[in-house]
């Protein structure tokens, strides 16, 4: 093989590997990709609540997969004061040491100590509950998020309640 011929090989392999890389890496969901996945009335249980789009945050593998969430308009309903937010996993992840499968959750939280909160994950189908995680206080950041989901990066990433914080894993 000739140094031209050796070269051209070597970037054609370098542009195929940089293109697997971004379409296997996980990415911010743009906000017309949530309105697909993320739905105007959640079902929890026997009801369906109104949630509120502006709070949606999520992920894409790009692939059609996502992790995303949204906080509920909970005042009437029965899920009033126990979850605050719908869940959607696409791919299996681990919380904590809690598995979600693929599927539909509720959350909510309550205050552990001042730099902390305790989040339980219910099964939104059938409000049974699947796990809890302890966040903690975000100090990477002052700016507190009603929800923010981060891109996993090497399996790994954060979901962010407020200015508390907590890692998952993809599975």
């Amino acid at each position: 093989m000739t140094k031209k011929a050796v070269n051209a090989f070597v970037l054609l392999l370098l542009i195929w590997t940089a293109g697997f890389a971004n379409a296997a890496g996980w990415r911010t969901a743009s906000e017309s990709e949530l309105r697909k996945v993320i739905p105007a009335r959640a079902a929890v249980i026997k009801e369906n609540i109104e949630t509120e789009f502006r709070t949606a945050s999520g992920v894409t593998d790009g692939q059609g997969k996502f992790i995303a969430g949204v906080v509920m308009i909970t005042a009437g309903y029965s899920a009033e004061g126990k979850y605050s937010h719908f869940f959607i996993a696409q791919v299996p992840m681990q919380v904590g040491d809690f598995s979600l499968e693929p599927g539909e959750y509720v959350f909510g939280y309550k205050r552990k100590t001042p730099d902390s909160i305790t989040v339980t994950f219910y099964r939104a189908s059938s409000g049974d509950q699947v796990g809890e995680v302890e966040a903690v206080r975000n100090k990477k950041s002052s700016m507190v998020r009603t929800l923010l989901i981060q891109p996993a990066a090497g399996g790994k990433g954060t979901i962010q309640i407020g200015r508390f914080i907590f890692d998952y894993r993809l599975s």
